[in-house]
């Protein structure tokens, strides 16, 4: 998993609320076992039109959008099932972050232990956050702030997944490296 620790980039709006992980990445697409190439079926029955064309009226079609690695999403998002396949949609299409007034639990535990971060703002940043697309943020893991324009907005995070992530490690991979503790407790035990 890659270490996160400060990300500067532009953002991609989606405003809709309750997005589902079904509306993440529809099952239709979940045939593979593997997490490449889910990222351009991300949002697929959105942004494609009956012949597969993208919609150009999608916005992460949009000019401002392309190679945004924030997307500020409407309230709500990531509800519905437990599909793990939604951030790992997101990652591979090439977000890193997801910012919203609110984050479903489930998805929300689900990004945090495969790298993506979701980062939760009170309304009033996230509705200035939705009007501006394409704006330039900053978000940084170690002080949980994340920046815009003259704006400095802190926001909440377990101490175990800000540790993992800022390690670049999951939870298996937290174990891993307490090996050599873990031995030792083991020996002295007997």
């Amino acid at each position: 998993m890659q270490p996160f620790r400060k990300l500067d980039s532009r953002t991609a709006v989606l405003a809709r609320a309750d997005i589902d992980t079904d509306q993440i990445i529809p099952a239709r697409y979940l045939k593979g076992t593997t997490r490449a190439g889910l990222g351009r079926w991300l949002f697929a029955g959105w942004r494609y039109d009956e012949q597969g064309r993208p919609r150009a009226d999608f916005p992460l079609s949009r000019p401002e959008a392309h190679g945004a690695q924030v997307l500020v999403a409407g309230a709500n998002f990531g509800c519905g099932s437990s599909r793990e396949h939604a951030p790992w949609a997101l990652l591979d299409y090439g977000f890193r972050a997801v910012v919203s007034s609110s984050i479903a639990d489930i998805f929300r535990g689900n990004a945090l232990k495969n790298g993506l971060l979701p980062v939760i703002v009170d309304p009033a940043t996230h509705e200035i956050l939705l009007a501006s697309p394409g704006v330039r943020v900053s978000i940084d893991l170690e002080s949980c702030t994340l920046a815009f324009g003259d704006a400095r907005v802190s926001f909440a995070i377990d101490p175990f997944s800000r540790r993992c992530l800022l390690q670049g490690v999951d939870e298996l991979g937290y174990l891993l490296e307490q090996e050599d503790a873990i031995a030792a407790y083991e020996k002295e035990q007997g």
